[in-house]
């Protein structure tokens, strides 16, 4: 059987390799993270209104047969 004579301490087998994979992976993580705290601080100024959906809803009864006309899932 022949003798893997090819690894080495600073080869991207070794330590040169972890650092890469490691940077790489801390990169990913910090872009996604900023861009996750970016989202949020822009949606906070943003945030659902529900009225617009549906001209007004103060007049809609809990129970109602009117209700009917307040068909959301056709939108």
């Amino acid at each position: 059987m022949a003798e893997n004579t090819s690894r080495g301490l600073f080869t991207l087998n070794g330590i040169t390799g972890m650092l890469i994979a490691t940077t790489l992976l801390l990169g990913i993580l910090f872009f996604l993270v900023s861009n996750a705290i970016a989202i949020q601080k822009r949606e906070a100024k943003h945030f659902y209104d529900p009225a617009p959906i549906v001209n007004s809803l103060d007049n809609v009864k809990k129970i109602s047969k009117e209700n009917a006309k307040y068909d959301l899932s056709k939108l």
